[in-house]
């Protein structure tokens, strides 16, 4: 196993799941990265190319982090004003719903 190449090719995979916001991917990178990366030591010494390529990839890994935080906290808020609304939303849906059928409260 080419570990220099690996290593490289799950940053441009996990850049790219970052840019498109793809979860299940980075998660899934997430967990092959659990896996590989002790496996990929066990080969032995890293060599230079290597020692940049796997922090590159831990600089990446950083920011997937980052943006899966700011992701739970916007989704957070978001819930939290849905909450907040719930009222509304409840007395809206049962005009919409009385309003289709007919009936007049």
């Amino acid at each position: 196993m080419d570990r220099q190449r690996t290593l490289l090719q799950l940053t441009q995979k996990m850049s790219a799941a970052i840019a498109s916001e793809d979860w299940k991917t980075l998660a899934a990178i997430n967990t092959l990265l659990a896996t590989a990366l002790p496996q990929m030591t066990a080969q032995g010494a890293w060599s230079a190319p290597e020692l940049a390529a796997l922090s590159a990839l831990r600089q990446m890994h950083e920011q997937a982090v980052k943006r899966c935080n700011q992701a739970a906290g916007e989704l957070g808020r978001r819930l939290q004003e849905m909450q907040s609304n719930r009222e509304g939303f409840v007395a809206y849906a049962l005009e919409s719903e009385t309003a289709e059928n007919g009936i007049q409260a």
